[in-house]
């Protein structure tokens, strides 16, 4: 006899056979005892949780003869029929493979056709692969079928199913086995096989398959093919040692390893994030029913290392890490920056990576520990001079500091050189030098011992808020003003009014043209665009000249030749006309 795979040879064949199921298996048997069979049912779960073979159980159940307490006899011919796959009575298609119209229509037919036993049941495996034009065509059988027809329908994704499908059905969802239920399972089929079974191959066939049976026993079967455990993959452990200590270059190395053992990048991923997902749950206090004892050991191990924030953050970039892993040339890449950015903050620019710094930065501080250096620059202006600065008058801190522009639009400053050039000036006007304190008295000169003493006792003047303090280094070197005779007062600078209509000559176009980045200020993107192409060619009065490349450029900015004009006449201060031409 051929050798059969563990997960095969072991299928339920009855209700009672069935491990960690009881509610769907419940739900089930009832209908069948009670005879409530519903014409639908969609069974959704994990892979490897059950879904087919609640499917045939029911089937058989349905058609066994000598059914009792909702359980098939599994000695009867269709009970038999339907283990090997040859009855008449069970139908089964994968929807992912036949999910045309076509397909849908063909069962349809065969739908009203009798049955050697009681009742036909259909099993459409992977219902959420059907196409909308085949869900379609399902929908009026699946509403109103046959009296002796029973649709089960099984998905691993239920919410791909449209809705006018899940409400003509009654769902059964199917959960992951807890790991004490499955290592139990797995118990009882080594010993019924006659396999020799360690605990350290226990647990590692029970973490391998993740709350599912069916991968758990072909994990069995790989071990004992091995003759014991040979890839014990201990990536996972390396890299949440990496993300513990923050070690870019140990996560880095942990990736290399895994991919020269032959560990698929995903993989590496996948079980990072597994591994991430139990330290935040254990974390938050939850328990761990799925995971083995190695699984909990290693996420109690790392509990107290990393802080939710930092799990969580770790989660959705690994999580974001693993979607685009879809589409990249290299899944290897994606995965390294991920862990990258995990590791040094730093290298990270979202608001959960600057939220986790400054927590950080806080508690430093609140343990005492040295407030990291600022900026150069920061620390130069928050120092203290070196020595007492000499106080200077308001006129000489005016003449000492740069011409201010706070408060200028570029237009403003634009329109200002614009009139410097006109008055033939070769830069910008000076700013108002504001009106001098009155002079103090002259100190007495030190020609005795009494001047001496007088002035040492007189106190240095405190500079008010209004006047700047100049060190000594920066201070420049004001000449002694000249006694001058007095001038009548003048009056206080006021904003000067707009400039009138220049003379002819005043503006030319080399102006305008390099005042462009200004005048494109004002514009909107769409006459920004229209507008770049082109330049000033000529002025003459109020009428500027602008030459396009062509006819039909012409032609669309002559759509908005009206927001071009008022833009000119608002840097020259003076209402412009534009004429638009080609050349």
């Amino acid at each position: 006899m051929e050798y059969q795979a563990l997960y095969r040879r072991y299928r339920p064949a009855t209700f009672a056979q069935v491990r960690g199921q009881e509610h769907v298996v419940k739900a089930l048997q009832n209908a069948v005892r009670e005879g409530r069979v519903g014409h639908a049912y969609l069974l959704s779960g994990p892979r490897g949780t059950g879904k087919t073979t609640l499917a045939r159980l029911l089937a058989k159940v349905l058609n066994c003869p000598n059914a009792a307490d909702g359980e098939p006899c599994d000695n009867c011919e269709s009970c038999a029929s339907i283990d090997a796959g040859t009855s008449f009575d069970l139908h089964e298609l994968d929807a992912a493979s036949n999910n045309k119209v076509e397909d849908i229509r063909d069962l349809i037919s065969k739908v009203n056709l009798g049955t050697p036993g009681r009742q036909k049941v259909y099993l459409l495996d992977e219902v959420h692969m059907l196409t909308s034009g085949a869900e379609n065509a399902l929908l009026k059988t699946l509403e109103e079928p046959p009296g002796h027809v029973v649709f089960v329908m099984a998905t691993t994704e239920p919410h791909k199913v449209v809705p006018t499908i899940r409400s003509r059905t009654q769902h059964l969802e199917l959960t992951l086995l807890p790991a004490a239920t499955i290592a139990e399972h797995v118990r009882w089929v080594a010993a019924d096989a006659g396999l020799e079974l360690t605990d350290d191959m226990l647990e590692y066939v029970v973490e391998r398959g993740g709350g599912s049976a069916r991968d758990t026993l072909s994990a069995l079967d790989q071990v004992i093919s091995a003759g014991g455990i040979t890839d014990r993959d201990t990536s996972t452990t390396e890299l949440l040692e990496a993300l513990a200590r923050s070690d870019a270059g140990q996560a880095l190395a942990g990736i290399a390893g895994a991919t020269e053992r032959g560990i698929d990048p995903r993989t590496v991923g996948e079980s990072l994030i597994a591994a991430l997902r139990d330290v935040f749950l254990l974390s938050m206090g939850s328990s761990l029913g799925y995971a083995s004892a190695s699984q909990k050991e290693r996420a109690a191990a790392f509990v107290e290392r990393l802080s939710p924030p930092q799990i969580t953050r770790a989660l959705d970039i690994v999580g974001t890490a693993l979607v685009d892993m879809r589409r990249a040339p290299d899944p290897r890449i994606d995965l390294e920056v991920a862990l990258v950015k995990i590791t040094r903050v730093e290298a990270d620019t979202s608001v959960d990576a600057l939220a986790q710094r400054i927590a950080a930065l806080e508690r430093t501080i609140a343990a005492g520990g040295p407030v990291p250096a600022s900026a150069p620059a920061a620390s130069a202006a928050q120092s203290p001079p070196a020595s007492s600065p000499a106080p200077v008058s308001e006129a000489a801190a005016a003449l000492a500091a740069p011409p201010r522009s706070e408060g200028r639009s570029p237009a403003d400053q634009a329109r200002a050189e614009l009139r410097n050039k006109r008055d033939g000036s070769s830069g910008p006007a000076p700013p108002p030098v504001p009106k001098a304190a009155p002079a103090a008295p002259p100190p007495p000169a030190p020609d005795s011992p009494d001047a001496e003493s007088q002035a040492s006792e007189m106190p240095a003047p405190e500079p008010t808020a209004s006047e700047p303090v100049v060190s000594e280094a920066e201070a420049p070197e004001v000449a002694a003003p000249e006694p001058a005779t007095p001038e009548p007062a003048t009056p206080d600078p006021v904003a000067p009014e707009p400039a009138a209509v220049p003379p002819s000559g005043a503006v030319d176009a080399a102006m305008l043209q390099a005042g462009w980045d200004t005048i494109k200020v004002s514009l909107s993107n769409k006459a920004r665009a229209r507008f770049a192409s082109g330049s000033f060619t000529a002025i003459s009065g109020t009428e500027v000249t602008y030459s396009l490349p062509n006819e039909h450029h012409r032609k669309k900015c002559e759509e908005l030749r009206s927001e071009f004009e008022q833009a000119v006449s608002a840097y020259t201060t003076t209402p412009m006309t534009v004429l638009l031409v080609t050349g």
